[in-house]
């Protein structure tokens, strides 16, 4: 299995993943974003909260590129 990671938006990266489900909060241009091919899980931190997003064997193709698709796995809150 692949690591967890913090993933962060790099501007200047192709997207290649697309996130379905989760916080209705997350917007649509945070939906998409670059992660390692290797990726099978994604850990991103939403303030007091981290989401968790896991790869799925599906593709979707938009704005002509072919995007993995992470479905929303749950969440979990910052200790303090």
């Amino acid at each position: 299995m692949a690591p967890t990671t913090t993933t962060t938006t790099n501007a200047t990266t192709t997207p290649n993943a697309l996130l379905r489900g989760g916080p209705v909060h997350l917007a649509d241009e945070a939906r998409t974003r670059h992660v390692d091919e290797r990726q099978s899980h994604l850990k991103l931190s939403m303030g007091n909260c981290y989401e968790h997003f896991r790869a799925t064997q599906e593709t979707v193709s938009q704005h002509g590129a072919v995007l993995r698709v992470f479905d929303w796995a749950g969440r979990t809150y910052v200790a303090e």
